[in-house]
């Protein structure tokens, strides 16, 4: 017998023979058996060999692509946890996928580095009114248009029910069928490289969801009391016997690297990822999607609620080799200011010109100080950390979400607060995020949306509304009666985006796209570790960044004015001082027409300065031919 080959030490694996090896770690019951239905012929039940670990396995000849299958668990019907396809959802059967059958063409693809990246995070049931892969497809020329780069999709394991966030994936190596097939996804990742866009995919390895998951029934160890989880059972990577729960998770990481050549990971919530083992399982699975990757580069980004930087840090370093972390302290000081709530989360921040300047040079706000909401210690500190490691944005699928009515943050401030705040972030060091829509000034809400079970999806309304109770504003009886109920399929299909927008909001196109362009065509703004930043608080709502360069003529001036006019005789600080035999020239201005501003006036002149409210200016050096900068007034 020829030996079996396998990519995955888990799930059903076609053999060069034509064969099928199945394997599954199921150490809790007396017996499995397999289950076989292929297409057009009798059923077929097949004894399997149990071995070392609690593993068992079957070879079946004559089984391929797109046969269906269960496993046989004390006269109960299970899928397999390792599933590559559920085509009939969580509690059909699994399905053999062979994913050789796919031609990619993306040999020479590099894949990507954070470095000079703009991300785009979309999630595909919503992303168009289809839904599917396909659709979402025929959309990508539209955002390389604007200057997408990298695609973060939201998660596609498959889950219950006819929508959802993801989140709550029962099935982690099998593509959610409510968006296509698995080769539907492939199709997807090779237009987007052929059109020179990375993709990277928001994995959840801290907890599993609550209904249609069969891990429990083969394997109570997948599960560990030892620690609390806000969304379910911890998952158990460091108790005894944990090795084979490892090894499923640590394979899920390259899995998807491999076999759908994806450019990285988002991984959600690490803080609920526990583990005391020595080598942590996010260092783990950060070597296992890098070896998957071979020669091209992947990124590796975290959301991390306490802020430790631990996770970015070098392997060798005792760090946990990822690339990149969610910047949330960002986000709550600019929607701060541009709202002015600090209910809840936000409480800690009050979106002062410091804290946008401080988040600018040092990425976190808290680096290790008292975080009062918390009523606790929270961040570390940031020093030697590249700029590019943080992820910047003023909205995402969790944010825009966290509000009684989902609405886009450019609806809940002015508009030429949301165009200064827009520059802000598409211009600052880090690396910026967009969520779907915001390129073109989307107007559909993005809400809370999960189709359950009836006792299940009352008890997450009732969660939800809980939740959002947090916030003072929300949590009057009159907000609660019109929160929208997560099972109602009216919230899912109100949280599709409306494409017609996206030709008639040409303003908000106009005014992403020249941003991103300007951030990579101008030197000084052009992301990376060697960019060199310093700020000042010019007025109680007006901030000046200043971008040094090597050349004079490269230097900028970045002014975000988010309140009244400033208007100031003088301004005694050095960093607003243009170089040496130059004096400063408006570059670009989120007030232009273009965008739907008023104009913008000379910003420095012979009678001081003005700054226009509500606005951000880039100023650029132009040489003074009146003579040097000492003797031009």
């Amino acid at each position: 017998m020829s030996r079996t080959v396998r990519r995955l030490p888990i799930g059903a694996e076609i053999q060069p023979d034509g064969a099928t090896h199945f394997r599954v770690w199921a150490p809790d019951p007396a017996d499995v058996r397999l289950l076989v239905e292929r297409c057009h012929k009798p059923s077929q039940e097949v004894a399997m060999t149990r071995e070392a670990e609690g593993y068992y396995s079957a070879l079946v000849p004559q089984v391929g692509h797109g046969d269906r299958y269960r496993f046989r668990v004390d006269d109960d019907l299970l899928a397999d946890p390792a599933s590559r396809f559920q085509p009939d959802g969580p509690f059909g059967p699994s399905q053999v996928i062979d994913p050789a059958r796919v031609n990619w063409q993306d040999a020479d693809w590099p894949g990507v580095t954070l470095d000079g990246q703009v991300i785009y995070e979309l999630h595909v049931g919503t992303f168009t009114p289809e839904g599917t892969w396909q659709a979402a497809a025929t959309r990508l020329p539209q955002l390389v248009e604007i200057g997408i780069t990298v695609l973060e999709v939201m998660p596609v394991s498959e889950f219950p029910g006819r929508f959802g966030w993801g989140y709550d994936g029962v099935f982690p190596y099998a593509p959610t069928r409510l968006y296509g097939t698995p080769d539907d996804f492939r199709a997807f990742v090779a237009r987007a490289h052929a059109l020179g866009v990375a993709v990277i995919l928001d994995v959840v390895y801290n907890h599993l969801g609550p209904d249609g998951c069969v891990f429990g029934r083969l394997a109570r160890r997948y599960y560990t009391d030892r620690f609390d989880n806000e969304w379910g059972e911890a998952l158990n990577f460091d108790a005894a016997q944990a090795s084979p729960a490892r090894e499923f998770w640590c394979a899920n990481a390259g899995y998807w690297i491999d076999e759908f050549h994806l450019d990285g990971l988002r991984l959600d919530a690490t803080q609920s990822i526990h583990d005391v083992s020595d080598e942590h399982i996010l260092s783990a699975m950060s070597a296992h999607a890098r070896a998957a990757a071979g020669r091209r580069r992947v990124v590796l980004v975290a959301e991390n609620e306490p802020q430790d930087v631990r996770l970015v840090q070098p392997r060798d370093a005792g760090g946990y080799g990822l690339d990149g972390l969610w910047n949330d302290d960002f986000h709550h000081s600019a929607l701060v200011a541009l709202t002015g709530r600090r209910e809840a989360y936000y409480s800690d921040h009050h979106g002062t010109p410091q804290e946008l300047i401080s988040a600018a040079k040092y990425g976190y706000l808290f680096q290790g100080q008292r975080y009062a909401w918390q009523r606790q210690w929270r961040g570390t500190p940031t020093r030697g950390v590249s700029p590019a490691t943080f992820v910047n944005f003023i909205e995402n699928h969790d944010q825009v979400a966290n509000s009684a009515d989902g609405a886009r943050l450019r609806l809940r401030t002015s508009p030429g607060r949301y165009r200064a705040m827009t520059a802000l972030v598409l211009l600052m060091p880090g690396t910026p995020m967009l969520f779907q829509g915001q390129e073109f000034g989307a107007s559909t809400p993005f809400l809370y949306f999960a189709d359950h079970r009836p006792e299940l999806a009352e008890a997450v309304q009732k969660g939800r509304a809980q939740f959002l109770s947090q916030f003072v504003s929300d949590a009057s009886p009159e907000v609660q009666r019109t929160l929208a109920p997560p099972h109602a399929a009216e919230t899912f299909e109100h949280s599709k985006l409306d494409w017609r927008e996206h030709d008639r909001h040409d303003q908000f196109r106009r005014l992403h796209r020249d941003l991103i362009a300007l951030r990579r065509g101008d030197a000084a703004l052009a992301s990376g570790a060697e960019q060199r930043i310093d700020g000042s608080v010019i007025a109680h709502e007006a901030l000046a960044l200043r971008y040094f360069a090597a050349e004079p003529v490269d230097e900028r001036l970045l002014l975000v004015n988010l309140g009244a006019d400033v208007v100031r005789d003088s301004i005694a600080d050095p960093l607003v001082a243009p170089p040496a035999g130059h004096r400063w020239q408006v570059h670009w201005s989120s007030e232009s027409p273009d965008y739907g501003g008023t104009g913008t006036p000379e910003i420095e002149g012979t009678n001081g300065w003005r700054i226009p409210g509500h606005a951000a200016v880039v100023l650029r050096p132009e040489k003074n031919h009146g003579g040097d900068g000492a003797d031009r007034h």
